[in-house]
């Protein structure tokens, strides 16, 4: 389903639609010398109302301001339906997703002020004010209801994100406990059954050297086989040593796990061997921002991760499908890849992928 489907379908954007209908609605309830005015001034003010999450966050800024200019001019033109007051509520609610708590109040306080005004001349319009408090009463639920939901939401995704953090850990952390018992066995296997079994080759050797022993066959299959068993153990230890790096399609899953959206493939090509954890730590934290950027900003479905090697080069290509930006702007999470990439002689290019998202390519010492 497109983004902008998406988006108009969620419970949020559907009550808001479905208020703004009935504020419509009512307009054919009454009779208005604004004529044609007020329907364009509606429907300027459901657009900005969709095209919310679309624009960046400057034009966000200047587009509340005008949808609050509509809202007052909407009450001014229907000052007698009464129903025009609740687009003042979407706008507070609108604003309590981005603005500072002191913004909120001082825009709440002036479009009271200023539909109290609106009322107080209206000749037979009886108190004004006990519409501005109910009003006032409605807007602050709507900005209270609308902050905490927000502060909800990054509490959920700091959660998330740290649990992701500490799966991927534990993950990684288990790959070099593995690593660390194979390689205790390798060495006990070396020095002490590599010992003693070279231990006995020399004395069977010395044995079959005794005239009254040299023709027994015994002897000699008992140190032909000896001498098969060492072997068997050298080989052993060795590819028990043959360190084939890091597993981090492990921790790479376990980071992407906590996410419901976007889906996170992973490949990595079979000649990729990484054997330093800071490497590996560097990867980890391109992949959990590269998420969270594709999951907050672009509203991707699908991030796909590419790890290839080259000689000694490792590179990291992460590519969404979301929306990129026409242009890119580097926000603190690019910067911390930057200066990740940097500590380790490595680099980072940004670009806009195939399918119109953000591709990161890093390329670093493996």
């Amino acid at each position: 389903m497109p983004r902008f489907l998406r988006d108009l379908f969620k419970p949020l954007t559907l009550a808001g639609l479905l208020t703004l209908a009935a504020i419509g609605l009512s307009f054919t309830l009454t009779d208005s010398p604004y004529g044609p005015w007020r329907w364009i001034a509606l429907a300027v003010f459901v657009a900005g109302f969709l095209a919310q999450r679309e624009v960046p966050r400057r034009i966000d800024h200047a587009l509340l301001v005008l949808q609050a200019l509509l809202a007052l001019a909407l009450v001014w033109m229907e000052i007698r339906t009464g129903t025009t007051p609740v687009l003042t509520v979407i706008v507070v609610a609108m604003a309590a997703r981005h603005w500072p708590r002191i913004a909120v109040w001082g825009l709440t306080l002036a479009m009271d002020v200023a539909i109290y005004v609106m009322l107080a001349h209206v000749a037979d319009f009886g108190k004004p004010w006990l519409v501005v408090s109910l009003y006032g009463g409605f807007q602050a639920f709507a900005a209270l209801t609308t902050h905490y939901a927000m502060e909800a939401s990054r509490t959920r995704d700091a959660l998330m994100h740290v649990n992701a953090d500490l799966l991927a850990t534990r993950a990684l952390l288990a790959d070099s406990a593995r690593d660390a018992e194979r390689l205790r066995l390798a060495r006990e296997l070396h020095d002490i059954a590599g010992h003693k079994l070279t231990a006995m080759r020399l004395n069977l050797r010395r044995l079959s050297g005794d005239p009254a022993l040299a023709g027994h066959a015994e002897l000699a299959l008992v140190e032909q086989l000896s001498s098969e068993l060492l072997g068997d153990i050298r080989n052993v230890v060795r590819s028990m040593r043959d360190d084939p790096g890091l597993s981090l399609e492990t921790a790479l899953r376990a980071l992407a796990a906590p996410f419901p959206r976007p889906a996170f493939s992973v490949r990595i090509d079979p000649q990729v061997r990484i054997r330093d954890p800071h490497v590996a730590e560097v990867v980890l934290r391109m992949a959990q921002e590269s998420l969270t950027n594709a999951a907050r900003h672009a509203d991707a479905d699908h991030v796909r991760l590419h790890l290839s090697q080259h000689d000694d080069t490792l590179c990291v290509d992460i590519e969404d499908d979301g929306a990129a930006p026409a242009k890119l702007c580097e926000g603190n999470g690019i910067a911390g890849m930057r200066e990740r990439l940097a500590a380790l002689r490595g680099e980072l290019e940004l670009g806009r992928g195939a399918r119109g998202g953000l591709r990161l390519t890093a390329r670093l010492p493996a």
